[in-house]
């Protein structure tokens, strides 16, 4: 059966992740996987030429993200064309096919693994993402995510926040100052580590973590760009927006709940920083299913 693969990995590239690193990203799930060996399972029961179709199917209702990766890890075994049912960013209901491959069957059940964990975690992230987008619809405010994210894979689970319905923070420790607690203590204070930051890297944004209101006065007599409102509750978020009057943008963060969202929301912050929407969000079930090509 002549089959014709199709390289999915140029469908994330407008979303900052090149062609080359999702290949290797596969390369690297696939490797792990078989440990340097065969898949001897698959060896020893399927015949070496037998073609099949595998479908990727979800089990329980979410919202979906990392379908060309997914497609990308299949594609790598090298003989598979994937065809996607879904669209990363839909809402999926249980027993919805999202993805089919055909190809050998030996190649299929080999990369089986390795593809739906990478879209089960990512649509997990999504999914939880999803939920907190819904809880504060109307507020003004939107969720974003942190830099607490598994190695390797900051790119794909930021990417899974953005299909869920939330925003990113920075990526990268250089895209953007975030003045913390131990750089006001190595700086001498709160304002004296903004203005440190402001004066070497003038044009980089910077968002300074407070934890009291007098800090906030402080940061934004400073001019800073976004404050970060550190454990605040309620109350205090509210009292922190009337005093900011719109001379910068407001994050709460700190020990948030998705019972929370709502009335966090209500208080007038612009975001709501949930480190759990990558390094907690559970895995959407997705299964896969063989039949005959």
């Amino acid at each position: 059966m002549a089959l014709q693969p199709t390289d999915h990995s140029a469908a994330l590239s407008a979303q900052g992740l090149p062609a080359d690193t999702l290949r290797e990203l596969a390369d690297r799930a696939l490797s792990e996987d078989l440990g340097g060996g065969i898949d001897i399972t698959t060896a020893a029961t399927v015949p070496a030429d037998q073609v099949s179709a595998l479908d990727l199917v979800a089990r329980a209702p979410g919202v979906v993200a990392g379908l060309p990766v997914a497609a990308v890890v299949l594609e790598r075994t090298g003989h598979v064309a994937v065809t996607l049912s879904a669209a990363d960013g839909d809402a999926v209901t249980a027993g919805q096919v999202l993805l089919t491959a055909v190809g050998p069957t030996v190649e299929l059940l080999t990369a089986e693994r390795s593809a739906l964990n990478l879209l089960c975690h990512l649509s997990g992230v999504a999914t939880a993402t999803n939920r907190w987008a819904h809880a504060l619809a109307g507020s003004g405010a939107r969720v974003r995510d942190t830099r607490k994210t598994t190695p390797g894979l900051r790119v794909l689970e930021k990417y899974a926040v953005r299909c869920g319905g939330g925003v990113n923070h920075r990526m990268f420790l250089s895209d953007a100052a975030l003045v913390k607690d131990n750089h006001v203590v190595a700086a001498g204070g709160v304002a004296a580590a903004f203005e440190a930051v402001r004066r070497q890297f003038p044009g980089v944004p910077v968002e300074v973590e407070v934890d009291s209101l007098d800090q906030l006065e402080e940061v934004l007599a400073a001019g800073a760009d976004l404050v970060l409102l550190d454990n605040f509750d309620p109350d205090q978020m509210r009292e922190a927006v009337a005093i900011t009057a719109g001379r910068a943008r407001l994050e709460a963060s700190g020990g948030l709940t998705l019972a929370d969202a709502a009335e966090v929301g209500s208080t007038g912050v612009d975001f709501i920083a949930v480190g759990a929407l990558t390094h907690s969000a559970p895995v959407l079930d997705i299964g896969a299913d063989l039949r005959e090509a």
